[in-house]
């Protein structure tokens, strides 16, 4: 049986949540999401928490089995206390500003970059270079935060661009560390 869907999926007091069918929707102080189940997979609620099994041992089913059980385990973190990203920006003339509901990058291109903020996700302008991505739905988080760094990511023998702040930037010597 797989190791991550055998174990069990825990939730505290402020987070509700139910069971309708194919459909575990998971109600948090921060937001609401639901996760949409495969037949192979079914789910169940027992005195604070979730626990899933399958319906057969296929190979489809033992693959959705853990897959599931993270997706849920991914929401109730995300509504509870919700998912954050944080990049920087390294480079000279390199800032970000949040206007309204669009985030403005200048980037060292010759016009700035505007990145319309979705729906569910909160970002927030740190020291003009660090940006802060916040949200409940972690897959969302994880695409935000992707698209504002492919905008420049991070080259190697300047260190310039926008990277992730756990990220590490392999440094190359370039030319003059041929000689």
């Amino acid at each position: 049986m797989s190791r991550i869907g055998r174990a069990p999926v825990y939730f505290d007091n402020p987070v509700q949540v139910s069971i309708n069918g194919s459909e575990v929707l998971v109600k948090g102080a921060k937001a609401t999401q639901t996760v949409k189940m495969r037949p192979e997979v079914s789910a169940k609620i027992e005195d604070g928490k979730i626990v899933f099994t399958r319906n057969d041992d296929s190979k489809s089913s033992r693959s959705l089995h853990g897959l599931y059980r993270a997706l849920v385990q991914n929401a109730v973190t995300g509504v509870a206390t919700g998912w954050t990203k944080t990049l920087e920006m390294n480079g000279i003339g390199y800032r970000a500003a949040v206007k309204g509901k669009v985030l403005e990058l200048n980037l060292g291109y010759s016009h700035p970059i505007n990145f319309d903020i979705p729906d569910g996700i909160e970002i927030k302008v740190e020291k003009q270079t660090t940006v802060v991505v916040t949200g409940a739905d972690r897959a969302l988080v994880g695409q935000v935060a992707a698209e504002i760094r492919g905008f420049r990511p991070p080259e190697p023998y300047l260190g310039k661009g926008v990277k992730y702040s756990d990220e590490h930037i392999r440094r190359k010597a370039g030319k003059a560390g041929a000689k």
